[in-house]
């Protein structure tokens, strides 16, 4: 039926001064279901969502209130903002907890393969970074794929059935979740961390094959299988903001672009 849907529109940026001579933009996006204004930030920096009648005279009013938490989550964030990477410049990629060698290559169309300890991407000279961005990113979720099928054969055992699909790709906050229908998502900047913070996910997730919610009974079924997992758990919460835009530096386009 005709106007029931959600619908966002991104209807410009607003600036803030956060201290003399700090400013940042604050991208604004009006949402036809909230019900409220919400301010969120991470290392693409802070977004408002506008509920339909929201007055621009409000939204300054907000961002007033909420400038000194503003301020403190950017100075937060700004050591985890990574800097895009570029074809023909950018001399080491992250994968699996390491920083491995790039060697670049001009070719007819994009593509990525390991060659030793290397990385070699091919690209095109002259045209959009969107290509060799979009190889970079199925071979993430080709290694990532590997790695999960590695690790399966000694999870499954005592689960009450298999997860149906495996779903991977950049996530805003969230390393992964597990839908009724059995499919599990992960967070594809999982590839890039150590591999047992990524098993530590995988981990988790099928875990809520058995337990739903995050009992007692969960997390011994998440501690029999990985001892370490509260280990896991503070190295993600601290290298999450870094992970994400290391991610997105490498598999995300300009605007320009």
């Amino acid at each position: 039926m005709a106007g029931t849907g959600r619908l966002r529109a991104d209807v410009g940026a607003c600036t803030v001064e956060l201290a003399p001579g700090v400013t940042c933009e604050v991208r604004l996006l009006r949402d036809t279901r909230a019900r409220r204004l919400r301010l969120l930030i991470d290392d693409r920096g802070p977004r408002m969502t506008l509920p339909p009648t929201a007055s621009m005279a409000s939204v300054q009013r907000f961002l007033a209130e909420h400038r000194a938490w503003l301020h403190e989550q950017w100075d937060r964030l700004q050591p985890h903002r990574a800097t895009a990477a570029v074809a023909g410049d950018t001399a080491h990629l992250p994968l699996r907890g390491v920083e491995v060698p790039v060697r670049w290559e001009d070719a007819r169309r994009a593509d990525v393969r390991r060659e030793d300890d290397a990385l070699c991407i091919r690209h095109v000279p002259g045209a959009s970074d969107r290509a060799w961005r979009a190889a970079m990113l199925d071979f993430y979720r080709a290694e990532a794929r590997a790695d999960i099928g590695l690790w399966l054969p000694e999870l499954l055992p005592g689960l009450p059935r298999p997860p149906t699909q495996f779903r991977l790709r950049p996530l805003a906050s969230l390393w992964g979740s597990l839908n009724r229908d059995g499919i599990v998502s992960l967070d594809l900047s999982l590839i890039l961390a150590p591999s047992p913070a990524f098993r530590y996910v995988l981990v988790h997730e099928l875990c809520h094959l058995i337990e739903a919610n995050h009992s007692s009974r969960f997390w011994r079924a998440v501690a029999e299988r990985c001892p370490d997992y509260a280990h896991q758990r503070r190295w993600l919460h601290e290298a999450g903001p870094r992970l994400k835009s290391a991610l997105r530096a490498v598999v995300e386009s300009s605007a320009a672009d």
